[in-house]
């Protein structure tokens, strides 16, 4: 599977083959994302970091990916450190950086800026979020994530919930999960229902998601529970978001309808969506789908980046 040297701006770049060769090498990372073998597959590489939007999970899985690796990380965390504060353009800052790195993973506020740094860099990009767009490295764990726990991801009932206008996370997952025969149910607000262009493609692809307002109804036949937090921060006026805020918690009361395989899963962070007290069920996926990131980010950089696991 030729990966060496491209980029991963969008989900839309990879097909179900691609994925399901990441999911199978992801697999054989989980020992070395551990620690308990190690592989310096990626010795004498330089990965640059730039991450110009706040993130726990997806900065540091891609830092110990790499070190996993032995591929050294150049940091940038906010836009500040930079010479954008001194009015340089992102597409300068690219190429600046491009110049001492061998790849750049590239988060950013604002909806596009990934493949306009695909556009200027010689060496590849791999998107780590940009703006309310795309997420393809937390669509692949999120698959990976399903696929453990259910050993296939072929016609699962996954219901994605919450904020899925805003929620990049969604948009990516939703589209991968049509190329696996899935059924869809999508619960959220009107104001924050699955935009129509992205429910359009889903369903030109054979998907016809079942939208709805009432999680209640949608959890007994769930193999997947996807929640999303409802986020503060892409809202432009305050007062909508207040409005909505808190509208789906998910507590042991509302599990008890579920299937007793079924998987609660988040992105992370969380504020109050997940009460605390789901951690201890057999339900909860999310601290499990955290790790996750490391050996799936440790897939993508090493066939990105021209490293070998023999295992």
């Amino acid at each position: 599977m030729d990966f060496y040297d491209k980029d991963l701006v969008s989900i839309r770049d990879l097909d179900r083959e691609k994925i399901e060769y990441i999911l199978d090498l992801s697999k054989k990372m989980v020992p070395y994302a551990r620690g308990e073998k190690v592989k310096r597959a990626l010795d004498g590489k330089i990965l640059g970091n730039l991450f110009f939007e706040p993130s726990t999970r997806t900065k540091l899985s891609f830092e110990s990916a790499a070190h996993r690796l032995g591929c050294d990380v150049i940091d940038v965390s906010e836009m500040s450190m930079t010479s954008i504060s001194k009015g340089e353009n992102l597409a300068d800052t690219i190429r600046m950086v491009d110049a001492y790195c061998d790849a750049i993973v590239l988060r950013h506020p604002y909806e596009g800026a990934a493949r306009l740094a695909a556009d200027v860099s010689e060496n590849p990009v791999i998107n780590a979020g940009d703006g309310a767009g795309s997420h393809p490295t937390q669509t692949l764990l999120d698959l990976f994530t399903m696929r453990e726990a259910k050993g296939s991801l072929d016609g699962l009932n996954v219901v994605l919930v919450g904020d899925l206008k805003y929620g990049r996370t969604v948009h990516s997952l939703a589209e991968a999960l049509t190329m696996f025969g899935v059924r869809l149910t999508l619960v959220a607000p009107e104001s924050l229902q699955m935009p129509q262009d992205i429910v359009d493609r889903l369903r030109n692809k054979g998907c016809n998601p079942k939208k709805t307002t009432v999680l209640e109804d949608a959890i007994p036949q769930a193999d997947v529970l996807y929640v999303t937090r409802i986020q503060k921060e892409r809202f432009p006026d305050p007062a909508e978001y207040q409005k909505i805020a808190g509208t789906y918690r998910i507590d042991n009361s509302i599990l008890r309808s579920a299937k007793s395989d079924m998987i609660v899963m988040h992105p992370l962070p969380r504020v109050n969506e997940i009460a605390t007290e789901v951690d201890s069920t057999p339900h909860a996926r999310y601290f499990q789908q955290a790790f996750n990131g490391v050996p799936v980010r440790m897939a993508i950089l090493c066939s990105i980046m021209g490293g070998k696991i023999d295992d």
